[in-house]
């Protein structure tokens, strides 16, 4: 038996071949969406996952303002933040959300998604959303792909 066929190939930042990928967010769930994009962003996908390596690739969502959110989400779902004073914590639904900063919407589901330390914060870096259907990124030639493709 030839043990050298079994080891096994842990990813390093010097062997990790990331890509860039163009996701369309038109008609798709957020939920959905951001759970498969997380997952790309981490490279859970790929045959040489390494937990502990920024080994995903690179992406991009366009069309973030005509995300689905199913039932009464859009009144119901609501967004926390505290400004830091007595009194501050403020709320936002998530179709105010959605008119003021729409690629917020898909930001905020995919980083509760990633992990929750310094991994994390370099995985999100790696998304770049978009509200409309342009985006500033066509020199890095990202490759559209299909999420109802991925499970």
């Amino acid at each position: 038996m030839d043990t050298l066929s079994y080891k096994t190939i842990s990813a390093n930042k010097a062997t990790v071949n990331k890509e860039w990928l163009l996701v369309d967010a038109e008609g798709q769930t957020l939920g959905r969406l951001a759970s498969k994009v997380a997952k790309i962003l981490r490279g859970k996908y790929k045959t040489n996952f390494t937990p502990h390596v920024d080994c995903g690739d690179n992406v991009i969502v366009i069309n973030a303002e005509k995300v689905q959110l199913s039932g009464n989400k859009w009144e119901d779902k609501t967004y926390l933040r505290y400004t830091g004073y007595p009194g501050g914590q403020r709320s936002t639904t998530a179709s105010e959300l959605l008119n003021k900063h729409p690629e917020r919407l898909v930001e905020k589901s995919v980083k509760g998604m990633l992990p929750k330390n310094k991994l994390g914060a370099d995985l999100f870096r790696n998304l770049k959303v978009y509200a409309g259907a342009e985006h500033n990124h066509e020199a890095q030639k990202p490759k559209a792909i299909n999420l109802n493709d991925y499970k």
